[in-house]
This record gives C-alpha cells, structure tokens and sequence, in this order.
C-alpha cells in the first residue's frame, strides 16, 4: 500500500505521520474546503504535520452557474473556470479518479489518468464528488443529445448552434434547413431554462449576418415532464417565465416526455414528431457513481448518507457536502438540502470548520442555512428572481443575477476577469463564430497525410 506522504508536494518534506485529508471531487465542495482548510491548517501544513490531496479528473473548478453566459459567448471559457493549483498551492493535485473507498482500511483506489491504480491511505476522507447527468433509457439519448454540465459540453454546443446556422444558409434542402434549425432542450430547471434562453437570445442576434435565415425559421423546444418550470424561484415566477419564453416564440411542452431521439428524430409523448440536430438533455442529476463503489452508506437516492454535522452517518473520519451527499434541512424537518451551488459553497464553509475541530477533537458544528432565494438569467438583459421574498423580473432581475454570482466565483482573479469580459461587453457586440473544429483538430492533418 502506497502512502500519501510517499507523494509529497514540491519543495515539502516527506512526514509520515502527517494527518492526511483526502478530498474526493474539486467542485464547489472541494475547491471551498480545500480554501478554508488551506488557511486555518497553514501552521500545520508548513510544518508538515497536516497534509491535503485533492482528486480530480479536472485541474479546474467549475462555476457552473456562468455555463449558460459561457456558452452564449457573454464570458469566456477560461474565466468560468478555476485553476486548482493555482488558488491552493498547499494542497496536493492528482488528476484521475477515485474508483474504490475502504474506509474501513482508511484508503482509496486512485486512478490516474494515465498508468496504473494505486492505493492511497488517508486519515479523514471528504466525499464532495458532485454529481453526473441522470439519464433515461431513451432510445437514440444516448448518441443524439449532449449534456449540459461541463465547460467542454457548453462550449461544444455553442459551436453547434452556430454550426446548424452555418449549415442551414449553404443548403437550398428544406429538410436539412429544417433539422438544423431545431433545436430541443429536455428538462426545465435552472440548467435547461437558462441554457435555452442563453443560446436563443444569442442565435436571435446571429442570424442577422445570414441573407438566408431569419428569426421566424428558428425553431426552440423545451420539453418538461412535470408541469412547472423553474420551481426553484416559485409558481409566480415560474409562470411568468413561462410566459416570457413563449412570448419569444418558443415551444414549451409542458407534461410531455421525450419518447425516442434515434436518428435525430424527436418523438414526444404528445404525438409530436420531427427532426433536429441539436438535443440537449438537462433532465436532473444524480449522485456521482464513485459512491456506488465503496463501503460508505447510501440513502435512498444513492447519495452518501450524511449528518447535519456533514459527517458520514455511522462512521468516523468521514465528511460529505453537496450533489454527492444527503444533507438533512435542519430548517425544514424531514427533507434534504436542495443539490445546488448555493448549498454547496455554504457547506464547504461549516464542513472545513468541522474537520478542523475534528482534527482536534472539538465538538462539530451543524449546518443551518436561510434561504436566500433563487435568480436566474434569460439571456441579456432579462432575468427572473425571488430573493428574500422580493420578486423581481426583466432587467432588475437580470442585473441582481449577475450581482449575485460574480460574489459567489471564487477568487479575486475571476471576479476581475468576469467583469472584464462584461465591461466589453457594453461596447462590442458577441463573437457569434463557430469553432466547431477544435472538437477535431486532427482531422485536415490526417487528410493530408493519407494523401502522402
């Protein structure tokens, strides 16, 4: 068995009766416990006695909330996202995966990236994981829709979107017009309604630059199992983003289930069929499935059963927050905490508190939170909010949504730049190109090579 403190960080001395704190997931969880841990253990960490690992298959940190404004061309890529070795320089980085927990033999199974598993012993284990796209066995999903979780899958469908217009205006095929022109959103909470509504508003701006394309050919579908959108600012706003939506002319399916994508072609449970290029499956998540792979305990729903302390129910060492954990809502006896950013930086707080006084034997806190509300964007200049009970909607909304995330993105760096990015904004109007051949860069060079 391999040692953490076999791997120690550059410019560190080798301490083999370190504390090692293992964080499993560089999310919201692990970036914010690995920020407050960093600065209440500095004492510890400079002399060794504490060690910290972050695994991940990412060197970043994700704010996924500004997927959305990303994938509209508002902000770029890279300022959406958070370098972990920059912004923790006393922790420990290993890229890959977690494939095993034995917590009763206090040690992981690592897979690294590349090369083979090793086994990493730990003295306390913080389960932040986060969680993954929760699909259905949908005939065609899984080949015609992408998700809408990662920078790499934002990016990806802005160039698709943009491609589709490209591909529409060189064709007289009605056909392929029309497949290329529709575009279908499944799902219709924060990730679904925003995405939408980021990328409408952005192809709306567009296809002023085509001769052959005008608004009125664009076709927008959100389809939605239930009979709400955006539940999490409530009916009011929910419907009046409803309203909103459809006032732009797009489709919203409510209580309609996607039946089958095979090929492109859309069956919906209301009878409706047609073709489309672009299926985006926002439709809910689920814990990541390292949590199937261990012998910590799982509630109901396959996530970590956890304390209000953030700790691991029924054991010792052990620590959880965010997608990947059942937090009990202390302030709303017998239900969870809901799975989002807002929870997730909060618990990040009071779970590095708690491993701190774990590490010293101190009594832990337990997580308590008032709920602020909710906001979310709907492309530029419109927005829909319900904080501490206020409701606002259009550019108030719009502007408070973007308050309320740039004080929430980790780093002074970041916020800088996201205010950049915005600043210019004011006054040059978005990149609206397609990059869709970074998604493979070497294909004109294999070409030419098979010519040789």
């Amino acid at each position: 068995m391999v040692s953490q403190a076999t791997m120690p960080r550059r410019g560190t001395e080798v301490n083999h009766k370190a504390k090692h704190v293992l964080i499993v997931g560089g999310g919201y969880v692990g970036l914010y416990t690995g920020l407050r841990l960093q600065r209440a253990l500095r004492r510890e960490l400079r002399s060794g006695s504490v060690q910290i690992t972050i695994i991940d298959p990412q060197s970043y940190m994700t704010y996924q909330p500004f997927l959305p404004e990303a994938a509209a061309g508002n902000l770029s890529p890279r300022h959406v996202v958070t370098p972990l070795r920059r912004v923790l320089p006393r922790v420990r980085i290993l890229n890959g995966k977690v494939t095993k927990v034995h917590h009763g033999a206090r040690s992981v199974t690592f897979q690294p990236l590349v090369g083979p598993s090793q086994e990493l012993e730990y003295d306390v284990i913080v389960m932040a994981a986060g969680s993954v796209s929760r699909t259905l066995p949908i005939p065609g999903l899984a080949d015609a829709a992408i998700g809408f979780k990662s920078v790499g899958e934002a990016i990806a469908l802005r160039n698709r979107v943009l491609g589709m217009l490209d591909r529409a205006d060189a064709t007289e095929d009605e056909r392929v017009r029309r497949r290329a022109l529709t575009f279908v959103v499944v799902g219709a909470g924060f990730a679904g309604v925003e995405a939408l509504a980021e990328l409408e508003d952005m192809a709306r701006d567009a296809v002023r630059y085509y001769d052959s394309i005008e608004e009125k050919d664009l076709r927008w579908v959100l389809v939605e199992a239930s009979d709400r959108i955006l539940p999490e600012v409530g009916p009011e706003m929910g419907r009046w983003t409803l309203e909103e939506l459809r006032e732009r002319g797009i489709d919203v399916k409510m209580q309609t289930l996607l039946r089958s994508c095979e090929g492109g072609l859309v069956k919906l449970s209301d009878g409706d069929e047609f073709e489309s290029a672009t299926i985006v499956w926002t439709a809910g998540v689920k814990a990541n499935p390292v949590v199937n792979a261990g012998d910590l305990p799982l509630d109901e729903r396959g996530r970590v059963m956890t304390t209000a302390q953030l700790t691991v129910a029924g054991v010792t060492g052990a620590f959880a927050a965010g997608d990947v954990a059942g937090v009990p809502d202390v302030t709303n006896p017998g239900k969870y905490c809901a799975p989002n950013a807002q929870h997730a930086v909060r618990q990040a707080k009071v779970l590095a508190g708690n491993v701190v006084r774990h590490l010293s034997g101190r009594p832990l806190l337990t997580y308590r939170h008032k709920y602020a509300g909710s906001v979310a964007g709907l492309g530029l200049h419109k927005g829909v909010a319900n904080v501490y009970g206020i409701k606002l909607h259009g550019l108030p909304a719009w502007f408070m949504h973007r308050t309320y995330h740039l004080s929430r993105v980790p780093t002074l760096n970041r916020k800088v730049r996201v205010m950049a990015d915005w600043t210019l904004a004011l006054f040059f109007k978005r990149e609206t190109v397609s990059l869709g051949e970074i998604e493979t860069p070497r294909e004109e060079f294999r070409a030419a090579a098979a010519t040789v």
